[in-house]
C-alpha cells in the first residue's frame, strides 16, 4: 500500500457533507496537479492507441461539472462555453477542442466549472442535505440525492485522474499519487 493510501484524506471530525467535499476536492487538486503547467505540446500528447489528450480531457472534466453539479444537481442552465455548443453535430466538442485550444484557455474553463460547482454544491447542501433530491430523475423515475451526486463526481475525478496519470507520465514523465503539498490550482 502506497503512503499516500495511509495517510488520513481529512480530520476525522468531519460531517458527512464536508467529508465527501474533502474527496472531491483533494481529487479536483490530484486531476489539476496531473494537468498542470503544460505548454500545447503536452497538452495535444497522446499515448498508446488512444487518441484521448490531457487538454481534451481537462475540458471534458469540465463540462462534466457543469452537466452533473450544475444541470442535474443544481437544475441551472450548462452556462458558458457548453450553451453554445451544438453536441448532435459535433459529439466530441470538448475533447476536439481541448486538444487545440491554448493551454490558458483550457484551463481556464475548468476553473470556472469548478468554482460554479463549488457554489452550486455549498447552496444544494444547505437547502437539501446530502438526503435531498438531485434536480433530475433518471429513466427508471428514481431522482438521485445529493450524496449520491458527489459521489459520482468522486469516482468520475477518480477514474479521469487515472487516464491523466497515464498520458502525464508519457509527456514529461511526472508521476505520483498526490500533489505536493505547495501545488495550488
Amino acid at each position: 500500500m502506497s503512503e499516500t493510501a495511509l495517510q488520513p484524506s481529512a480530520p476525522a471530525a468531519l460531517t458527512e457533507a464536508e467529508s465527501l467535499l474533502s474527496v472531491l476536492e483533494r481529487n479536483r487538486r490530484t486531476f489539476a496537479w496531473k494537468t498542470s503547467g503544460l505548454d500545447e505540446k503536452g497538452l495535444r500528447a497522446t499515448a498508446a492507441a488512444s487518441s484521448m489528450t490531457l487538454g481534451g480531457l481537462v475540458k471534458h472534466v469540465a463540462l462534466v461539472e457543469a452537466d452533473w453539479l450544475a444541470v442535474k444537481l443544481a437544475g441551472r442552465e450548462y452556462g458558458a462555453p457548453w450553451d453554445a455548443v451544438d453536441f448532435d453535430a459535433d459529439p466530441d466538442w470538448e475533447w476536439r477542442t481541448g486538444a487545440l485550444d491554448s493551454p490558458d484557455e483550457t484551463y481556464a474553463v475548468w476553473r470556472a466549472a469548478v468554482e460554479r460547482s463549488r457554489e452550486l454544491v455549498a447552496e444544494a447542501i444547505k437547502e437539501r442535505g446530502l438526503d435531498g433530491p438531485a434536480s433530475f430523475t433518471l429513466p427508471d423515475g428514481r431522482t438521485p440525492t445529493v450524496r449520491i451526486m458527489l459521489l459520482d463526481m468522486i469516482e468520475e475525478y477518480a477514474r479521469h485522474t487515472g487516464h491523466a496519470d497515464i498520458l502525464r507520465e508519457a509527456v514529461d514523465g511526472r508521476v505520483g499519487e498526490g500533489a505536493p503539498k505547495d501545488f495550488t490550482f
